[in-house]
């Protein structure tokens, strides 16, 4: 996965904050101050892009899935959109207090979520009041916003990439108590002590996350066909030996005939 730094630039990913509101830990990724602003050093992000990507792609080709982060409204649809189109689980809505830490609680949630659904083909759901069934239309409707991007999260995610760590700190939390590892864009506001793999980049802009979301999501796409692959050859390995047999019959039986 090539990172190209003049896409990086079209996209202002190298916009930081004003720079009375850095995070001095921020200082090896910072290339320079203009006009009382954070210039990001872009040729540090497309390597951080790179390292990032090539972790992403091992953890996705071992079959474990990255929960996507992101509430700001600036990132929330294309988070949604990216997450979506490799099929990984994300959160654009409020963080799910002990969504990891207390993972199994959200999993009855999300079982509820399956069982109205089941009410409404089998029938159940006809036989309540009309109160009842508003009451259930309801509650299944706050669970789909909250947690229906997550439905599929049968157990506890291989990472996290979450795009403003100041904003979903209560997730970065939860992620370093269970040692889950973290991926992030950090802007010049954030401390990247608190992130296993830092993405130093501008994260308010909507093309800034649009550009390091699609290289990211391209890597994890990588990761998935690798796997895909794998599965697909081992799948062949198994059938050669039936295949040799067959083979072997069917010449038998043409020896006999003759």
């Amino acid at each position: 996965m090539a990172v190209e730094v003049k896409e990086l630039l079209e996209a202002g990913v190298h916009f930081g904050h004003l720079t009375r509101k850095w995070d001095p830990n921020m200082a090896p990724y910072v290339y320079m101050e203009r006009n009382g602003i954070h210039i990001i050093n872009l040729y540090k992000t497309a390597a951080k892009i790179e390292e990032a990507g090539n972790a992403l792609a091992k953890i996705a080709a071992s079959g474990r899935k990255i929960l996507f982060v992101a509430t700001k409204k600036q990132a929330k649809d294309i988070v949604a959109e990216k997450a979506s189109s490799i099929s990984m689980p994300y959160i654009t809505e409020r963080w799910p207090g002990g969504m990891l830490t207390n993972f199994v609680t959200i999993r009855k949630a999300v079982k509820k979520m399956a069982s109205i659904d089941r009410m409404k083909k089998d029938g159940t759901f006809d036989t309540l009041s009309k109160k009842e069934r508003l009451q259930v239309d309801r509650l299944r409707a706050k669970l789909e916003k909250n947690l229906g991007s997550i439905s599929d999260m049968t157990r506890l995610p291989g990472a996290l990439f979450v795009v403003d760590i100041k904003r979903e700190h209560i997730a970065i939390k939860e992620a370093q108590k269970l040692n889950i590892p973290i991926f992030a864009m950090v802007d010049t506001n954030s401390d990247p002590r608190q992130v296993d793999y830092v993405i130093p980049a501008n994260d308010d802009a909507s093309k800034s996350i649009d550009k390091i979301l699609s290289y990211v999501t391209t890597a994890i796409a990588e990761g998935l066909a690798e796997r895909k692959a794998e599965k697909d050859a081992s799948t062949t390995d198994k059938d050669a030996p039936k295949a040799k047999k067959a083979a072997k019959k069917v010449a038998v039986a043409s020896e006999e005939e003759e």
